[in-house]
């Protein structure tokens, strides 16, 4: 006996069915649109993962929650509305899926570590999908506003508040040439800066040394303040053949 009858094809498009649908494509929709308005701020910064990537994470999550509410009307309600459902082992399938997606994201270039806020919205962009997809459609658009508002207006309020400045420092000595670490801290403290316990990795090739550090401004107005300036003055010491440096920043 077949089981594809006209009858069973017919209850994947009764009125309630189709009710059921019309419900969850209003769920996808504003899953995706609240995912694009996230999306769209670190897009205009010109972050990877932008509009797009944040709507489909989004709309995604939300599909992927959506349907657990309406078990009755699975592959056209025919006699299968006791399937026992879990939401929170979706839920749980969703945050680790989207877990891989972050970690894509993050990117270490020396000392400086890129991504970890686009990693993080993310991951909240699948907790917004999630919201829609149980009904908390309140909760999902202000976490939307408060997830928006701190990634634009954060590092703001990190500029106003006070804090110590890092800068990732690479110095190439002369071949042949020995540095001391005692004057290159010595010297460095004089300005305000201190070298970061632990940060130091020295290196060697071809008689040349590598010195690879952290260095913080201990001080609210170091000098020199600025990277140029402090790069300037570095180069300045004894033995310095090259250098790189820039903000450590995540």
């Amino acid at each position: 006996m077949s089981i594809i009858t006209q009858a069973y094809l017919e209850s994947f498009w009764s009125r309630p069915m189709m009710e059921v649908n019309l419900l969850v494509f209003m769920n996808l929709l504003g899953a995706l649109l609240l995912g694009l308005l996230v999306g769209y701020e670190r897009s205009y910064h010109g972050r990877a993962a932008g509009m797009r990537t944040y709507g489909i994470v989004c709309m995604a999550s939300a599909a992927l929650t959506v349907f657990a509410g309406y078990p009755g009307f699975w592959w056209g309600g025919a006699g299968h509305g006791g399937v026992p459902v879990d939401p929170t082992r979706v839920v749980q399938g969703i945050v680790t899926g989207v877990g891989f997606l972050g970690a894509g994201v993050i990117m270490k270039e020396g000392l400086n570590i890129s991504g970890l806020t686009t990693a993080a919205s993310i991951w909240a962009s699948s907790a917004i999908g999630v919201l829609v997809g149980i009904g908390f459609f309140g909760a999902a658009i202000l976490l939307t506003l408060l997830s928006t508002s701190l990634m634009m207006w954060g590092p703001k309020l990190e500029a106003r508040l006070p804090s110590r400045r890092a800068m990732g420092v690479v110095l190439e000595f002369a071949a042949g040439f020995e540095p001391d670490e005692a004057v290159l801290k010595s010297t460095i403290a004089q300005w305000g800066y201190s070298v970061a316990e632990g940060s130091l990795a020295i290196s060697s090739s071809n008689h040349t040394i590598h010195w690879n550090f952290v260095m913080f401004a201990v001080k609210s107005h170091p000098q020199p303040g600025s990277l140029f300036e402090l790069s300037r003055h570095l180069r300045q010491l004894q033995g310095i053949e090259g250098l790189q440096i820039s903000h450590a920043r995540n």
